[in-house]
């Protein structure tokens, strides 16, 4: 491969912007507390592959959002506890911003939820959504909090290799 190629980014493909408009949908519910159905039917309709205010949308896997989005809903009560059995003492999930828990929320979906989807890439794509929208120590607090998880999730798949 040559250094050219070796430097450039990972090309964005649809499950990769499927996730990151699901990141931002479960940030608009937290925040605005928009319902599922509203949310899916708002992202489905003007974001996956659309354009707004001139900006232009990744096509994304409407199917791959849709699971994500309403698997976090779904799992929640389930998700937050084991996410915050990770984080480190007196730092609630609660207390973390809230685009940092829609990024671990739906990494821990896909950890807990989603076997077909190998572990270490849905952290790094997560630790990438999340470099998107905060620092550096921020995205390393994402890649060891779903790091742990995948360890306890899916310890066969992260002993193994």
């Amino acid at each position: 491969m040559a250094a050219t190629e070796a430097k450039q980014p990972r090309k964005a493909n649809k499950r990769g912007a499927a996730r990151l408009a699901a990141v931002q949908a479960l940030y608009q519910m937290d925040l605005a507390g928009t319902g599922l159905n509203e949310i899916l039917a708002e992202f489905e309709s003007h974001w996956l592959g659309g354009e707004v205010d001139d900006a232009r949308y990744r096509p994304a896997e409407a199917a791959f959002f849709r699971d994500i989005v309403s698997g976090v809903v779904r799992e929640q009560m389930r998700l937050d506890p084991l996410i915050d059995t990770v984080l480190s003492a007196g730092w609630p999930l609660r207390r973390i911003e809230a685009i940092l828990r829609a990024v671990l929320r739906a990494g821990a979906y896909e950890l807990a939820c989603r076997p077909d989807v190998p572990g270490r890439v849905v952290i790094a794509e997560y630790v990438d959504i999340a470099a998107a929208f905060v620092d550096r120590e921020e995205t390393g607090m994402v890649n060891a909090v779903l790091n742990q998880l995948g360890h306890r999730l899916r310890a066969a798949e992260f002993d193994a290799g």
